[in-house]
């Protein structure tokens, strides 16, 4: 896959809760910062909070490209994010946010090696 296809099934897994997928995406040294500045740091970490999220079947995130970049070793796509969930009472919330993602290649295959979301 080259790096657009690489990015798009990326976000496929985590538009369909797909942790399996989503983990043979992410390089081993992932990060990633959280809307509210929490990092996480590695695959153990990702892997286990995307897990809880991927369990809660009421959210929905809507992207757009904002810019994209790449040459033959990295990349990086930035999006506008809207989010939509329930909260603990079961009201719904909406956020908008920055995402940015960079991948990295590696034996031929894009892994995520950094995922950054930024509040507006």
């Amino acid at each position: 896959m080259n790096f657009d296809e690489s990015v798009a099934a990326h976000l496929d897994t985590v538009r369909q809760r797909d942790l399996p997928g989503f983990s043979a995406t992410i390089a081993d040294d992932v990060t990633v910062i959280l809307p509210n500045g929490t990092l996480l740091s590695g695959r153990e970490e990702v892997e286990e909070f995307h897990k809880g999220w991927f369990e809660d079947p009421d959210w929905k995130m809507t992207t757009t490209v904002a810019s994209t970049r790449s040459d033959d070793e990295t990349g990086t796509v930035i999006y506008d994010v809207t989010y939509d969930d329930l909260d603990g009472d079961g009201e719904p919330y909406s956020m908008s946010y920055v995402l940015s993602l960079s991948f990295r290649r590696k034996d031929g295959k894009w892994l995520l090696v950094h995922d950054q979301n930024t509040l507006r």
